[in-house]
């Protein structure tokens, strides 16, 4: 299993194996295959030149500038958000962030998931956790809940015997952290980086598929 820290300055991005249409692909059974590029993770400045400027993108990453500048009302809005709450703020063309305040978990707790109609722009403000990732076709689906959600929960790779957690990446993620999902990329989020929770303060933008330009 790759960890991978980052730091300032530090950008990462992880090959895909087949590039294809992100439309051009049926789920094959027992799991899900959509083509596309893999999660891009680093600071902001360096995850916009690895992002194709287009409206989504661009209406995402200007929100996390602001909410990334300890001088703005995004900023501070987040910054006092009480634990456990979760506010939505709509950015317009269909792109809204959701906005999390919570403590992070064991890694037996958590959950992989993916997303079809989605990409995830995670960015962290204040606190620090794992986030593991890997390819949705080397993993069995356990939920799928899209159209009416858009979520695909996925079994851990060692659930089932196979040697997919070889491939298995976790991101050991601070504040100032962006990561950026794509419908391949199963994630699991919000793990904790020792045996004590930790508390995050978490923007989540939503860019619709038709608006990322892949």
């Amino acid at each position: 299993m790759a960890i991978l820290a980052m730091s300032s300055g530090i950008m990462g991005r992880m090959p895909m194996p087949h590039r294809r249409p992100l439309h051009a692909c049926q789920p094959p059974a027992g799991g899900v295959e959509v083509g596309g590029i893999m999660a891009v993770f680093g600071t902001l400045d360096t995850v916009r030149t690895q992002l194709p400027a287009t409206r989504g993108f661009t209406l995402a990453l200007d929100y996390v500038a602001r909410c990334l500048d300890p001088q703005s009302d995004e900023h501070r809005r987040i910054l006092g958000l009480a634990e456990g709450v979760n506010e939505t703020v709509q950015l317009g063309d269909g792109v809204f962030a959701m906005e999390q305040v919570y403590r992070t978990k064991p890694r037996n707790e958590g959950r992989w998931e993916a997303h079809r109609a989605y990409i995830d722009v995670q960015v962290i403000l204040a606190g620090e956790e794992l986030m593991e990732i890997a390819d949705t076709r080397t993993l069995r689906v356990e939920e799928d809940h899209t159209p009416q959600r858009d979520v695909i929960f996925f079994h851990a790779p060692a659930s089932h015997g196979d040697a997919a957690s070889a491939s298995v990446s976790t991101l050991h993620a601070g504040a100032g952290f962006n990561g950026i999902f794509f419908p391949v990329d199963a994630h699991r989020p919000c793990l904790a980086t020792g045996a004590a929770p930790a508390l995050v303060r978490k923007t989540v933008v939503k860019v619709p598929v038709a608006l990322g330009g892949v």
